[in-house]
């Protein structure tokens, strides 16, 4: 299993997911983005990331001999679906979580602008940053969110760049699974019925009182979910049983 990031954070946000798989067999992979966790520093650009994710793709299935299953959460939830869309039968499925509003150029132009107010304060939004992760996320997966790193100065890349992707029209080019996982609370929900309508062999699971933040939150749903979203992507027996506080859609 390859496992792609979201936006500011790294790898390590994958902490609980990554024991998970291997205490079951599971190889596990989780990647850092250009200007994030490893690759602070580096320019943040679509292509980059969709080598970066080529290049796990490839590292795994010559590892293992056969086809990972990706998972993305919200800004690697997004390149995910483009990069599948693109790459047709490299993939036995793909998990896309918290990524479920189409990006829309007046809400990028807000987040632009409050992202510039924030990188005019003396730490560039860190101590901010730190503060709303313990904030709405308990620990340990506060710790997992910022243990990499913050990239404080991909913002304005990342938030210009989304905004040339289409993931309802590559949705509808993905030939594989594909399992949406959100929170009942995520914002960035809103339009969740249009990205499971797109998907051709899609499902939706819907974690209950759980946020954006879903697999930092409730790991053991998103887990679970992810678990049988590889089982049937795979193939295999015994597909886990959603756990309570997951719905099915």
């Amino acid at each position: 299993m390859i496992l792609v990031h979201g936006l500011r954070t790294s790898a390590t946000m994958w902490r609980a997911q990554v024991e998970y798989l291997t205490a079951r067999g599971i190889s596990a992979r989780a990647i850092d983005l250009p200007g994030h966790g490893s690759r602070i520093g580096e320019r943040f650009t679509l292509d980059a990331a969709a080598v970066a994710i080529s290049d796990a793709v490839a590292a795994e299935t010559a590892a293992t001999g056969i086809r990972p299953y990706l998972v993305g959460f919200s800004l690697g939830g997004y390149l995910s679906i483009d990069w599948v869309a693109r790459n047709p039968g490299r993939v036995s499925g793909l998990l896309a979580a918290s990524c479920g509003t189409v990006p829309n150029r007046l809400v990028m132009r807000v987040w632009r602008l409050l992202a510039w107010a924030i990188h005019t304060l003396p730490d560039r939004g860190r101590r901010l940053n730190d503060f709303a992760v313990h904030l709405f996320v308990p620990q340990p997966g506060a710790a997992d969110i910022i243990a990499g790193g913050v990239a404080l100065e991909v913002m304005d890349d990342v938030l210009t760049d989304l905004l040339r992707l289409t993931p309802i029209a590559s949705l509808r080019r993905i030939a594989e699974p594909v399992l949406f996982v959100n929170g009942q609370l995520d914002h960035v929900g809103l339009q969740a019925g249009r990205f499971l309508a797109a998907a051709p062999d899609g499902r939706m699971v819907t974690v209950l009182r759980a946020t954006h933040m879903v697999s930092a939150t409730h790991p053991e749903a998103f887990c679970a979910a992810m678990m049988e979203g590889y089982t049937r992507a795979t193939a295999t027996p015994g597909a886990a049983r959603l756990p309570d506080g997951a719905h099915d859609w």
